[in-house]
This record gives C-alpha cells, sequence and structure tokens, in this order.
C-alpha cells in the first residue's frame, strides 16, 4: 500500500512538473500504479471504465447547464447593473469602491457560479475604476481575486455538487443552502478588510447618489438578482432537483440576455455554446481523471490507513482538523479545485466524521478552505486574470493578499469548529 501511495504522488507531481495538464497527470499516474499490478491492456480498460463511469451521474448534468448560464449572464451586462445596484447602495461608505467590488463579486459569483467568471466580469470594470479613485491597484486586484471566490460557497455553486458526488450521497439542495452563511460570512470578513484599509490610507470618498437614482438602479438589478431566488426557491420548494435548476437557468439567462437586455446577440450564442462545451469538457475530464484515481486509492484502503495514522497523531479533535485544513491549504496553492476535492474528500471525510463533523459541514470546509487556494500563488486561476486585468505582476499583489488571507482564514476556523454555522439553514429548512 505505501508503494501505491509514494508511486500515485510523485508520478502525479513530477508529470505537473512536465506541464502536462492536470487530468492528464492524474489520468498517467492512475495508469502506472494499476500497470505495476496487472497487464497493460486490461489496466487501460480499467481505467476507461471508470472513468467512464466517474461521469454517468444525473447530478452532475447541472454542471454544463450553470457553466452556460454564467457565460451568457457574463455576456449579457448582467455584471454591469450588478455593481451599479451595489454602487448605489454602498459606494458611499468609506472604501465604498472595494466595498462594491466585494458585494458585485459575492452577487455575481452567486448567479453565475464560477470564481473565474466573476473576476473577470467584476474586474474588467472595477479595477480600472478603483485605480481612476486612486486605490491601489496591487490591492484592488488582490481583492478581486479573493472576493471571487465567495461564488464557490454561494449557491449555485459547480464545485459543491462535485462534493456531493465525491461525498457518495450528501444532498446538493443541503450543501446549496449550507454554502449561504459561510459565503456572506467571508464576503463581511473582506469588507471589513476593505473598511481598514480604506481608514489607513485615507481613500477618497463617493458622492451619496439621491433616492431616486438609487432606486432606478436597485430596480434595473431586479430581473438579475431574481435567477438567484428562482433558481434556490425552486430547489428549495421541491419544485425542480438541481440538476433541473441548471436548465431554469440557461433558459432565464437566455431570456435575460437576449430578450429583455438585449446585450447578447443571436449571433453571438454559437460562440458562447461553444465556449461552454470547451468549459464542461475540462471540467469533466478532471472529474472522471479523479474518480480513477480515487477508485485506486479506495481499493488500496488509503483513506482507511489515512484515518489511522491522523487520528495516532493525535487524540484532540482541534489538532487534527487543524492539520487537515493546513495541509488542504497547501494543497489548495497548487491543485486545482475539482480534482482536489474528488482526491481528498474519500480520505479526509472518515476523520472527519470520526470526529464527529458531518459530511455537510466537511463539505462546506473543504471548499471554502480550497477557495483560498484559488487566490493563492502559485496556481491560483483568478490572480492571473487579476493581475493581467489590473496590469501588474503576481508578486506585487501577495503583500495586499495577506490581511484578505487572514480575514477568509478566521472564517474557515468558525466553519471548522462551529458546527451551527454551516448546519443552520439546511436544518431550518428540513434539508
Amino acid at each position: 500500500m505505501e508503494m501505491t501511495a509514494i508511486v500515485l504522488i510523485v508520478g502525479f507531481f513530477v508529470f505537473l512538473l512536465m506541464n502536462v495538464p492536470v487530468s492528464i497527470s492524474i489520468g498517467l499516474a492512475t495508469m502506472i500504479v494499476i500497470v505495476m499490478n496487472i497487464d497493460l491492456i486490461p489496466a487501460v480498460t480499467t481505467v476507461a471504465q471508470r472513468m467512464a463511469g466517474g461521469i454517468n451521474s444525473f447530478a452532475l448534468l447541472a454542471i454544463p447547464f450553470f457553466v452556460l448560464s454564467g457565460l451568457i449572464m457574463g455576456r449579457g451586462g448582467i455584471a454591469k447593473r450588478l455593481i451599479e445596484c451595489a454602487m448605489a447602495l454602498i459606494g458611499a461608505l468609506p472604501g465604498g469602491l472595494a466595498l462594491v467590488n466585494v458585494v458585485s463579486c459575492m452577487l455575481f459569483g452567486a448567479i453565475s457560479g464560477s470564481a473565474v467568471a466573476a473576476t473577470s466580469a467584476i474586474g474588467s470594470f472595477m479595477l480600472p475604476e478603483m485605480k481612476k479613485a486612486g486605490y491601489d491597484p496591487n490591492f484592488s486586484a488582490a481583492l478581486t481575486a479573493a472576493a471571487s471566490t465567495t461564488g464557490m460557497l454561494i449557491p449555485p455553486s459547480n464545485i459543491l455538487i462535485v462534493y456531493a458526488i465525491a461525498s457518495g450521497g450528501v444532498s446538493i439542495a443541503a450543501l446549496f443552502m449550507a454554502g449561504y452563511l459561510p459565503g456572506l460570512m467571508v464576503g463581511l470578513a473582506l469588507m471589513l478588510v476593505c473598511f481598514i484599509v480604506a481608514k489607513i490610507n485615507n481613500y477618497p470618498l463617493s458622492a451619496r447618489l439621491p433616492l431616486a437614482i438609487v432606486f432606478k438602479k436597485v430596480l434595473a438589478a431586479i430581473p438579475s438578482l431574481f435567477l438567484i431566488v428562482l433558481v434556490i426557491g425552486g430547489i428549495v420548494g421541491g419544485i425542480f432537483t438541481a440538476t433541473e435548476a441548471g436548465a431554469i437557468a440557461v433558459v432565464y439567462a437566455l431570456i435575460l440576455s437576449v430578450g429583455f437586455y438585449g446585450e447578447v446577440k443571436l449571433k453571438q450564442l454559437p460562440e458562447i455554446f461553444l465556449k461552454s462545451a470547451e468549459t464542461t469538457s475540462i471540467v469533466m475530464l478532471l472529474i472522471a481523471a479523479s474518480t480513477a484515481m480515487s477508485w485506486v486509492l479506495s481499493i488500496e484502503s488509503i483513506p482507511q490507513t489515512m484515518s489511522q495514522f491522523m487520528l495516532g497523531l493525535s487524540d484532540n479533535p482541534i489538532v487534527i482538523l487543524l492539520l487537515i485544513n493546513l495541509f488542504l491549504i497547501v494543497v489548495g496553492a497548487f491543485l486545482d479545485m475539482t480534482p482536489a476535492v474528488l482526491i481528498f474528500t474519500p480520505i479526509f471525510l472518515p476523520v472527519a466524521e470520526q470526529l464527529g463533523m458531518s459530511p455537510l459541514q466537511f463539505g462546506i470546509m473543504i471548499v471554502l478552505n480550497l477557495s483560498i487556494g484559488l487566490c493563492s500563488p502559485p496556481v491560483g486561476a483568478v490572480l492571473f486574470i487579476t493581475c493581467a486585468i489590473a496590469k501588474t505582476k503576481l508578486e506585487a499583489i501577495i503583500r495586499p493578499l495577506i490581511p484578505l488571507y487572514v480575514a477568509m482564514f478566521v472564517v474557515l476556523m468558525l466553519v471548522t469548529y462551529v458546527p451551527w454555522i454551516s448546519e443552520a439553514i439546511p436544518a431550518w429548512l428540513g434539508f
């Protein structure tokens, strides 16, 4: 078993260092381990079967739907209206533009379910505006990267769907409801940092808008915000499943962006559909390859061995959960969220359950943890997008990221050790 784990881990990182794509690296490392035990042809067949079985899930159909709806909304002027709504409501507060950035990322992330989409859509508008107002471009870029990850927790979230599959049956609807409070807490923690930074640097205040204009901006954003009510309300009310909600989100996004706002033209749809297919194929290949690796981990009893090892380190649940979090933070800095969730959920979930943590709470913990990795160097995808938009270098935004990391880590610790934060809303709604 020890040799299998070593070959699997070393093989995976060797392929990564050779710039092999993550999904291919996972698949090749898995193949090598299986070839150590059986002949090549049966090994290839086994991996192919496990990969096909890994994506043969009705629940995963929600992912392409939410990816497509997010792309349509990113092109459909929804981000602009959400930003204008947030600006009207809180733009005149100290650090107003920074606060607007966080709220806009939270709202757009909740609607699109994608941190990358939120970074691109909100960052393209907010970063130039913040620079014009006198904000440090490096701080603005760091803030956008951190705030965009709130969409991983606030539903609808693709990564929560992936966790539901990896955990072996946690309700997607319950996970969606569990993500609300932690996601809002992360957003509020980031806003607190913004307020403090604005006071220290004496950033200028925006002019307070007349009430009539505030009302107009809020009214213009209501059709966009209604998507959250439609999707989550339908799931909570038992009207449709999460997968069906994804399809409804696509239809609503088309009506809104093509018909109501008119900012997406019919001739643009083929390009959007193609981009959606490309993004979905990348995600599905990651899921398929990670599922095959998880199967190898399972048959080699690596999760059970890891559980015994972790529980042997200490009999204090606080210490063990802290070690798991620190390990996952390091993993998140190098590995994409999807394979990280699929690979490490089967390993650490049994440990967490033995410590009395519910699969629901653990799911929110691991997604929040890996969200920190999403905006951490050297691999964090959103960092490169914000740096490109802000025209700054990656190393320049590390320092302004530190207080934002601290704020997110504090919320992570609260989610880890206070079950109520993750479980209160699902319990109240009867999930």
